[in-house]
């Protein structure tokens, strides 16, 4: 019996294995390119980010919202001398002839580094036109180096 089960195995298991090797070959073969299932779901719309979130407060462009173009172009002018570095530390003046505005930026403190930047805090003032009332700001300006002085906090001060 014994002999008669290793002459049946002789001749199996070569076949066996040349259908094991075809099988190896058509898997090479056809890779992954079977048919593959797959769902997607549709994500929605994304909301538009808000311009300001409730945890950061927007940063200060202007002086304040009745500067029109020109009058911060003169204001902006006056902050960029006054917080200069290489300055004097005395105020500088601006006004706009056509609109009545002016006001001056003075300098309160020595300049100083934060992160990559260099800041001077300052003191402003601007008089609106046929009204003369004026209004103090206090505020910070900062700048990178060979960049232009932006706001970077801005307060009413004060009279």
């Amino acid at each position: 019996m014994r002999l008669r089960l290793c002459k049946v195995l002789d001749r199996a298991l070569p076949v066996a294995f040349a259908w094991m090797a075809a099988g190896f070959v058509v898997a090479s073969c056809t890779g992954c390119s079977g048919p593959v299932l797959s769902f997607q779901a549709k994500e929605p719309a994304a909301a538009p980010e808000p311009l300001v979130t409730g945890s950061i407060a927007r940063r200060p462009t202007r002086f304040g919202p009745d500067l029109g173009d020109e009058d911060w172009r003169r204001a902006h002018g006056a902050l960029s001398m006054a917080l200069d570095p290489q300055g004097n530390g005395r105020p500088v003046k601006w006004d706009n002839p056509e609109t009545a505005m002016r006001g001056s930026v003075n300098p309160t403190g020595l300049p100083y580094v934060a992160g990559d930047e260099i800041c001077r805090d300052f003191l402003a003032t601007v008089v609106a036109g046929g009204e003369g009332k004026g209004r103090f700001l206090r505020g910070t300006g900062c700048k990178l180096t060979g960049g232009e002085w932006e706001l970077k906090r801005l307060r009413s001060a004060k009279s």
